[in-house]
């Protein structure tokens, strides 16, 4: 259905304060025009969320056809209340949802922005004009059976199930990077690091390995937090007590609900507590912080790994995507990973907002839903972004070093643990200071001391003997056999 013109000239809506004046081409009313004086904190309004503004506009859709189906609401409102609900589901009059994200009334204003908008387009599809609240009210209509205390936080749980799921797939995108570099550079040795000191050899296939697993595990763990927002608390209306709905009302609009989203949804066994109750928005942002934090960590190994170029480990090159410098030629800077770091840093100041928040809540209501929900909605859009950005423009690009990693395992003090188990600790720790003092190579220094053949060095050595698992027992018999056969010939 085609939009109307808007109209010029502001029209006078009226609430229990008085009047006020409301631009005529405006698909909000009185209240949202209230809350836009009151709140301009963040700047940033519900409309950039537009997950959030489709999930309140299912809500009402839902409602609307429960209380048609239980008589409460004239199939003609129904029909129009449900048909501006799909509009704005299918991505229209967003821009008309003005208030602020950070707002006082515990969400009511974003309630009310939301009833007055489905309530003027629905006026419009009935042919009466926008503010003609006579025939179809945003209270008494839109928001029959409801309250923002049932309404609101079920939208954002709604919203919260679209946001994880897309974050989950690119976090599998993410991981699937990883995977393809963990198999290009699996034949690639080098020095492992623990503290970062030299540790023992590994390939650079089983750290990027890592990385593909890490990721993978936290795409597992928000697939399961998702899970605990599927019970909600529509239907209890103010505190949960189901004051001023019909008693089939909860079970009935969650079958619509469910229907419109294709959600599993399910209403709480208990409405006063759920509506109290944040727990559940605690712990997406528990895991939220979790994967941002891996995804940090990782970040920072590979800004460490390819530092240099010349000064630094130098041991993969990251895509260079823009100067580094105002001032130093040529320089190239790890901007990517420094980004991800950033929204990691973000999120975790988000988390805290919401354990505060949480905590905040008094008696049968939270007040602070709409810094949780802001919260939420900012660390799951910016994760996800820095996500395809550290895939796009990182990842995919990466390149390995393979003589300086060589070159490391080959001078490494690291590989005296290797032979450790077959010429003693005391002789690997003399080994390995010697090493240090001189500068020579492990493995030239055990066969000049003539703790090990050449054959037995290079064969304990290779590659795959350094990266998984011996049998000690085996190789020790066969070692000591070959020595003494040495000494008596």
């Amino acid at each position: 259905m085609a939009v109307t013109a808007p109209t010029t000239a502001p029209r006078i809506e009226y609430d229990s304060l008085g009047a006020l004046s409301v631009p005529g081409d405006a698909y909000y009313g009185i209240h949202t025009a209230r809350a836009v004086e009151n709140f301009s904190i963040s700047r940033v309004t519900v409309a950039a969320y537009p997950e959030f503004v489709g999930a309140l506009a299912a809500v009402k859709r839902a409602a609307a056809e429960a209380n048609q189906e239980l008589g409460l609401l004239d199939g003609r409102r129904a029909g129009a209340i449900a048909a501006a609900c799909d509009e704005i589901r299918a991505g229209r009059l967003h821009e008309h949802f003005v208030v602020d994200a950070i707002q006082g009334g515990a969400g009511t204003s974003t309630n009310m922005n939301a009833n007055e908008v489905i309530a003027n387009r629905a006026l419009e599809i009935l042919g009466f004009a926008r503010g003609d609240y006579s025939e179809l009210h945003p209270l008494e209509h839109v928001n029959m059976s409801q309250s923002t205390n049932d309404v609101y936080p079920t939208a954002i749980k709604i919203a919260l199930q679209e946001q994880l799921a897309a974050l989950v797939t690119t976090l599998r995108r993410v991981s699937a990077a990883f995977g393809v570099k963990a198999e290009e550079f699996k034949d690639i040795l080098k020095m492992g690091r623990t503290q970062l000191q030299d540790a023992v050899p590994m390939t650079l296939g089983q750290e990027f390995g890592t990385y593909a697993v890490m990721v993978g595990e936290d795409a597992d763990r928000l697939g399961e937090a998702a899970q605990l927002i599927c019970e909600i608390n529509l239907g209890g209306t103010a505190i949960g007590t189901r004051l001023n709905s019909h008693p089939r009302y909860a079970d009935l609009v969650c079958e619509k609900l469910t229907a419109v989203t294709g959600l599993s949804l399910s209403t709480a066994r208990d409405l006063v507590e759920a509506t109290q109750d944040v727990g559940a928005f605690v712990q997406v942002s528990g895991v939220l912080k979790r994967t941002a934090l891996k995804l940090s960590k990782i970040c920072s190994d590979l800004r460490l790994l390819s530092s240099g170029p010349r000064a630094g480990l130098n041991e993969i090159n990251l895509p260079a995507v823009q100067p580094g410098s105002s001032i130093m030629p040529g320089k190239v800077n790890p901007v990517i990973p420094e980004v991800v770091n950033q929204v990691a840093f973000e999120i975790v100041g988000c988390d805290v907002a919401v354990s505060m928040a949480a905590e905040s809540g008094q008696l049968q209501l939270n007040a602070f839903e709409p810094i949780i929900a802001h919260s939420l909605f900012q660390s799951l859009t910016h994760l996800d972004r820095a996500c395809r950005t550290l895939i796009d423009k990182c990842i995919t690009g990466i390149t390995a070093n393979r003589e300086r990693l060589l070159d490391s395992v080959t001078h490494s003090i690291g590989v005296v643990t290797a032979l450790s188990p077959y010429i003693g600790y005391a002789e690997a720790a003399r080994i390995a200071k010697m090493a240090l003092m001189t500068g020579e190579p492990i493995p030239d220094l055990v066969v000049a001391e003539q703790l090990l053949t050449s054959d037995q060095v290079d064969d304990l050595l290779k590659p795959e003997a350094l990266v998984g698992p011996r049998e000690l027992l085996v190789l020790k018999r066969e070692i000591r056999t070959g020595m003494e056969g040495s000494a008596n010939s």
